[in-house]
């Protein structure tokens, strides 16, 4: 009986009464205490770094308390400055706290070099697919004397002769050197 007593005595329940109380008010102080330390009302926002070399992105994010960190370096776009910007996340405008950091990816210098496919004693037909899937332009058909007509007897750019393999720029011209079937 002293049991009941007790959990309907006046003592018991002013004891549960400040247990609530401190529970709801130590809940409510590391609430408030929490959003001041993690400065949840404090938001910067992020500028527009597209088109900006990574020297100057870099000095305008951290004039605003931001950091910049290179992401990747794309495939090579020529809308860009070579070694400029082309995607930053988070993206402009979006509020941020300060020290967040800002993902930049940068065109590269240009584009990259690809490998010569082996066009050599292919048509015409055969040859110029190829290399234009391999990213090439092909440029003037420069014909010689030979027996198979518009067949692929070398790859020249710039005047310079090519081998299957070479290594050339991406979206270089290229002549294509073809019989012209006199022989």
């Amino acid at each position: 009986m002293n049991f009941f007593k007790f959990i309907f005595s006046k003592t018991f329940g002013i004891q549960i009464l400040l247990a609530i109380v401190g529970i709801f008010l130590f809940c409510f102080l590391g609430l408030k205490w929490l959003g001041f330390f993690t400065k949840h009302s404090q938001r910067i926002e992020v500028p527009n770094v597209k088109r900006l070399s990574f020297a100057l992105a870099e000095k305008s994010l951290e004039n605003q308390e931001l950091k910049a960190v290179i992401q990747d370096s794309a495939n090579f776009n020529p809308k860009f400055p070579p070694l400029s910007v082309i995607e930053q996340n988070p993206k402009a405008g979006n509020k941020v706290k300060e020290n967040r950091k800002v993902y930049l990816t940068l065109n590269p210098s240009g584009y990259r070099k690809v490998s010569i496919p082996d066009v050599i004693q292919k048509t015409i037909r055969q040859a110029k697919p190829t290399l234009q899937a391999v990213g090439f332009n092909i440029g003037k058909k420069i014909y010689k004397p030979n027996l198979a007509k518009d067949v692929v007897l070398g790859i020249q750019h710039e005047g310079k002769e090519l081998n299957p393999g070479d290594l050339l720029m991406k979206t270089s011209t290229v002549d294509l050197v073809l019989g012209d079937g006199s022989l």
